[in-house]
């Protein structure tokens, strides 16, 4: 048996167990509310929701939607958001399901050591389990809810987040400097949503910015991708220029190619739609800024980030000739910033970056600032300080995988920089 039908086989066993175990607490739970006739119904349209998974699922191992083609993504896209929707809440209810079990296995040994008479009469006790399931349904409706509202809306729901950067080696020139960051477009994953993108665009230029930084990840694999898009980025305006830095899903390393040449080929076209975009794409190379015969420098360097993730940037050969005495860096992967730039080259002011999208998913407010994506970046999003140097991680514009955000909105950055 082939690996990847291996995978498909305890795929579908895990989410056949999931639905075998979960479907005694629908079949519970709709009995305490209605008639048995409409509890049966209930576990009919639970089954019918696992034989659709199926069906999907066996569609995306044949081998219908090759990932050749990036229009197929939307199929892969539906797939994995339906599975979040449906089976995360099944797994909130049967968690309930799961501490009445539980407790009913203790009682029962209790009295199996003939120290209680405890019996179990009935098997699904729906009497008393009634309370225990509603609450199951309830709290399974958070996620359900939290995963629909990101699909449907919070993908859209750009926000811009404002941060002032103080240094005294700011030139005087450049107070009140603003610099518009965004990230991770993954122009592939929005498909025909021409209008959402165009708002926030709008919203780019409605900043006035003096630059633009692009900090990687154009698209998901294929330039084609970027295609249709070059006259909406090219758009965006800026006093000073727009630049770009390139990510590690650029280099096309996630794709199938038909040909040889075909992977080199698709990496020279998305170095051509971004400078047909108008962004100056910067290799292991910096830019001078100049205001008023003042400048500061901004490096760019190709995706460093920690194995397999390819290690390209280098930064002494980006800071060749940069004189400037503010020096601000572009690196898609903020784990560049721990591992080369704070032991190596504490003359670097402020390094922005993005790739970790903010795991799509977390809680920010107030202190509360938490996201699964934690466990593997220890700086995933906002601002961190070490010494005089700062590093801010973006949370991305686009998405990649799970079509939707939740807690954690596509991000337009706008910094402003003070002189003292």
């Amino acid at each position: 048996m082939k690996s990847p039908f291996l995978v498909l086989f305890f795929l579908l066993l895990f989410f056949f167990l999931v639905d075998l175990y979960v479907a005694r607490g629908v079949k519970t739970l709709y009995s305490s509310l209605s008639q048995d006739s409409f509890a049966r119904y209930a576990v009919w349209v639970h089954w019918l929701f696992f034989g659709v998974t199926v069906v999907a699922y066996l569609i995306a191992f044949s081998g219908i939607f090759s990932f050749k083609n990036h229009e197929n993504y939307r199929f892969f896209y539906f797939l994995f958001g339906l599975t979040l929707l449906f089976y995360i809440p099944k797994l909130f209810f049967g968690l309930f399901m799961l501490v009445d079990d539980v407790w009913w296995v203790l009682r029962k040994l209790y009295h199996v050591s003939g120290l209680s008479s405890f019996s179990r009469s009935e098997p699904y006790r729906p009497d008393r389990l009634a309370f225990l399931y509603r609450i199951g349904a309830v709290t399974a409706a958070v996620p359900f809810a939290a995963a629909a509202y990101g699909m449907l809306k919070g993908r859209w729901d750009f926000r811009v987040v404002n941060e002032t950067l103080v240094s005294s080696k700011i030139p005087e020139a450049f107070n009140g400097f603003k610099v518009v960051q965004f990230s991770d477009a993954h122009l592939g994953s929005f498909f025909n949503n021409i209008k959402p993108v165009e708002e926030a665009l709008k919203i780019m230029n409605s900043l006035e910015p003096d630059i633009i930084v692009f900090t990687g990840d154009m698209v998901n694999n294929y330039a084609a991708e970027a295609e249709k898009w070059i006259p909406y980025f090219k758009k965006l305006k800026a006093k000073h220029g727009k630049y770009a830095v390139l990510g590690n899903h650029d280099y096309g390393g996630y794709g199938q190619y038909s040909s040889a040449d075909g992977k080199e080929r698709n990496f020279d076209r998305l170095i051509e739609i971004i400078s047909e975009m108008d962004f100056q794409l910067l290799r292991n190379e910096h830019a001078v800024i100049e205001k008023n015969q003042q400048r500061i420098d901004l490096l760019g360097v190709e995706n460093w980030g920690i194995k397999p993730f390819p290690q390209l940037g280098d930064v002494n050969k980006a800071k060749a000739g940069s004189s400037s005495p503010f020096k601000i860096l572009l690196s898609h992967d903020p784990s560049h910033w721990d591992a080369e730039i704070l032991p190596r080259h504490r003359d670097i002011d402020l390094t922005l970056s993005g790739h970790t999208h903010g795991a799509q998913f977390g809680v920010e407010l107030g202190n509360i600032k938490w996201s699964p994506v934690k466990y593997k970046y220890e700086r995933w999003g906002g601002m961190y300080t070490e010494g005089e140097q700062k590093l801010y991680v973006n949370r991305g514009f686009g998405y990649i995988g799970f079509p939707g955000r939740v807690g954690m909105p596509p991000e337009i950055t706008c910094f402003t920089l003070r002189s003292t």
